[in-house]
């Protein structure tokens, strides 16, 4: 039988040791802080290159999970909403896993670029499990005062929400800084759950044609089926083979905008290359430091007068503008046909393994 005064989380000790189940005292509620109940969490491919040490400054041991739908078991005193209502226990919400974010320093009020804010702390990733639960690959969640809670509307369920995860956020900053124009031809580069978010919200941009370059299979298939116009395996083609045929797909010039969504510093340099001259390259994948990769500046750059956008991160408008886009048009796209497999506190290790080796296309934690 479960202790009421501890909560049990999946535990990333260190880089590249096993999951570890744990037990955690409940916390005491400070004011304005609210305990949360894990409905499910997300396992994100940035949770692996946690486990594999590709994030800088990690303070491990860490609980992970950094997106997550969760339900509301106490406050500390009142605490309310965006939209300044009260939460009460039993409330369905969500939270922006981005926390601490100044809106003081030079990047918050000159450059408006919140995600690069230095005091900007992220649960799941850059708090350790020594400062308690605050990661959602656990039972409870502390949630600190002054972190940004999202209600989910009635007609959201939580299952598509958490199906849309950490990849729409991510995808709506990236769509943002794409400008996509009416009618464009949009090349997404990967088929994870950034680039099928990205799928999405490009044809609700307006885009003429999409194409996504990506493997395996299962993920292609879902591609296709969220509205994807054309698919590229990665095994079927060589990469000069792949910039060919998405010449090919758009009268000869390429895409007028580029979605890099892989992880992989190649698809960079291929993605250029597959952008058409005076087009647009958005590069979002490159999350974590697995490698360089050279580039040409007079052919891939200069000459073609390419426009090269880094995306980093997402601030709290993403989520927000996110969760209203699934909440709308979640019949029409049906987000949680990207979830694969549930897995239990237990079963972390498998997970991350699973979302490793590209066998599930979403995995999920319930606790």
């Amino acid at each position: 039988m479960s202790n009421p005064r501890l909560s049990r989380a999946a535990v990333m000790p260190a880089a590249n040791a096993p999951i570890e189940v744990r037990d955690f005292p409940r916390p005491t509620l400070e004011p304005g802080a609210i305990l949360l109940e894990t409905l499910f969490s997300e396992v994100c491919g940035t949770d692996v290159h946690l486990h594999h040490g590709h994030l800088a400054g990690v303070p491990y041991p860490i609980i992970p999970g950094h997106v997550s739908v969760v339900r509301v078991a106490e406050t500390g005193g009142d605490v309310l909403d965006l939209d300044g209502l009260p939460l009460r226990p039993g409330d369905v919400i969500t939270f922006l896993d981005v926390h601490e974010t100044c809106g003081k320093c030079w990047y918050c009020t000159v450059a408006k670029a919140s995600t690069r804010c230095p005091s900007r702390r992220v649960y799941g990733i850059t708090y350790g499990a020594a400062e308690g639960l605050l990661g959602g690959w656990s039972q409870m969640i502390y949630l600190k005062p002054g972190v940004k809670t999202l209600r989910l509307p009635p007609n959201l369920p939580p299952q598509r929400f958490i199906a849309a995860g950490c990849g729409l956020p991510t995808s709506v900053h990236a769509i943002e800084r794409a400008d996509i124009q009416l009618g464009d031809n949009v090349v997404i580069q990967g088929s994870g759950p950034v680039g099928l978010n990205a799928v999405i919200l490009a044809q609700l941009q307006g885009a003429g044609q999409v194409i996504v370059v990506g493997a395996p299979k299962l993920r292609l298939e879902i591609a296709r089926a969220l509205g994807a116009d054309e698919v590229l395996d990665i095994g079927d083609y060589d990469p000069a083979e792949r910039v060919a045929r998405v010449r090919e797909l758009t009268g000869g010039r390429g895409a007028d905008v580029t979605i890099e969504a892989t992880g992989v510093p190649a698809a960079v340099r291929e993605g250029m290359q597959m952008t058409r001259d005076a087009g647009r390259l958005v590069v979002v994948g490159q999350y974590t430091d697995v490698g360089e990769v050279a580039i040409n500046p007079h052919w891939d750059l200069n000459r073609k007068h390419l426009e090269v956008r880094g995306c980093w991160g997402s601030d709290f408008s993403h989520f927000y503008r996110g969760m209203r886009v699934v909440a709308r048009y979640g019949d029409r796209f049906g987000w949680e046909r990207m979830i694969s497999r549930e897995y239990s506190l237990a079963e972390a290790g498998q997970a991350l393994a699973d979302v490793e080796q590209l066998k599930v296309v979403k995995a999920l934690i319930r606790p």
